[in-house]
């Protein structure tokens, strides 16, 4: 029984996997559609491409996409370099990860050197999961993050092949996805006013790209012929077609764009027929499971959710958080006239700044300095006039 949590379980893992002849994929397309099957590519793992079955009982949540992480990492190892050696795999990880160096994203800098390699890898899978189950993403958002995990093994590919990740890969692959994203949820039959939200939940879960907005308007304006490999290119399909499947179905527009988005990277449109099915076989199946599709509008329900535990937070620690705002003069004048109307983009970037400086030195208020902390800022500063003083409102009324 592996334990993903305690030190030594990757030797456990290969221990366990030796015992029996291990599976290389024949094709990158069977490698594609296994690793699919196992719902790794959406976010929700439900099994393991293994020769030796894994049990999962009794396991925490981020302790699946942990081991599915180092499950596929192989598989693709396997795939490209063609052979099954467990060291030569573990210590070609370690070094394709220590050459990561995400922007704003340091993650890879707390391995320790002196370690073995195994531990070592260890504690990045762990580092790079567990982001994906912190505070700001406890309900449902880190399907999203998990799904972007493949971006990962597409690296790793890139890697294996050139001897390094070719330069700007990582945001290239990422802006990509999030475009599709949001050209797919534009062609969507059924408007939401939470499709912006949840453009910016999966901005939110990128780690290589720093982009406020996606400007790409229509999928003729969108080069994608930068990807060449077969697993990029349906990747992006499937991710496209996930957006369209979060309000629970495929319109014929819709599966329209799909196709189109196929022709543009010479990827036939059988494909796209089995990319839908997929898709719906396996949401329609494990969506119980899945707490992203649990709700009427999942968006919503994480935006309120999410209010009330930021709310929550800031409460508990509003006496610091005051004395650190009224310290700032500049600061009260601009929470002050957002009070009174929007303020001008300067505007804006001056108070996120200022209230990020001040949560680095409020421990319990660190959340909004993590991946994807900046979505909840609107929330902090929505909430701030209500806790200041009454003097605060009552001066600006005398100073009109």
């Amino acid at each position: 029984m592996i334990n993903p949590s305690a030190s030594g379980w990757i030797e456990k893992y290969f221990s366990m996997q030796s015992t029996v002849p291990q599976t290389v994929f024949s094709s990158p397309e069977d490698f594609y559609y296994k690793i699919r099957q196992t719902g790794f590519i959406y976010g929700h793992v439900i099994s393991f491409e293994t020769t030796t079955p894994i049990q999962t009982k009794g396991w925490v949540q981020n302790e699946i996409p942990k081991v599915a992480l180092l499950n596929t990492l192989h598989a693709v190892y396997k795939l490209t370099s063609q052979e099954n050696n467990a060291t030569a795999f573990i210590n070609k990880a370690v070094d394709f990860y220590n050459e990561m160096h995400p922007q704003g994203f340091n993650l890879f800098k707390k391995v320790l050197p002196n370690g073995t390699a195994s531990l070592n890898l260890e504690k990045i899978i762990d580092e790079r999961v567990q982001t994906n189950i912190d505070i700001i993403s406890k309900n449902f958002s880190h399907i999203m993050t998990n799904a972007l995990l493949f971006v990962d093994i597409l690296a790793f590919r890139q890697y294996l092949i050139h001897g390094e990740i070719p330069e700007k890969y990582l945001k290239k692959i990422e802006e990509a996805v999030i475009s599709l994203v949001s050209l797919s949820l534009k062609t969507k039959t059924q408007k939401s006013n939470y499709d912006d939200l949840l453009i910016k939940l999966f901005e939110a879960s990128v780690r290589y790209s720093k982009f406020s907005k996606v400007n790409v308007q229509n999928l003729e304006h969108l080069n994608l012929s930068y990807f060449t490999s077969e697993l990029e290119k349906y990747y992006l399909i499937d991710m496209a077609g996930m957006a369209l499947w979060s309000d629970g179905k495929i319109e014929n527009e819709e599966a329209y764009f799909l196709h189109k988005v196929a022709q543009s990277v010479a990827v036939s449109d059988d494909f796209v027929t089995e990319s839908i099915d997929s898709t719906n076989s396996f949401i329609s199946l494990n969506k119980k499971d899945i707490a992203y599709f649990n709700y009427s509008n999942p968006v919503k329900h994480f935006y309120d959710q999410t209010t009330q535990s930021v709310i929550t937070l800031i409460t508990r620690n509003k006496n610091r958080l005051v004395k650190e705002i009224v310290q700032s003069k500049e600061l009260m004048v601009l929470l002050a006239l957002s009070t009174r109307r929007d303020l001008d983009e300067k505007e804006k970037k001056k108070v996120k700044k200022q209230l990020l400086d001040i949560c680095k030195s409020v421990p319990s208020l660190t959340i909004f300095l993590l991946p994807g902390g900046s979505l909840l800022l609107p929330i902090l500063i929505k909430f701030i006039p209500k806790m200041l003083p009454s003097a605060f409102n009552e001066n600006w009324d005398e100073n009109e």
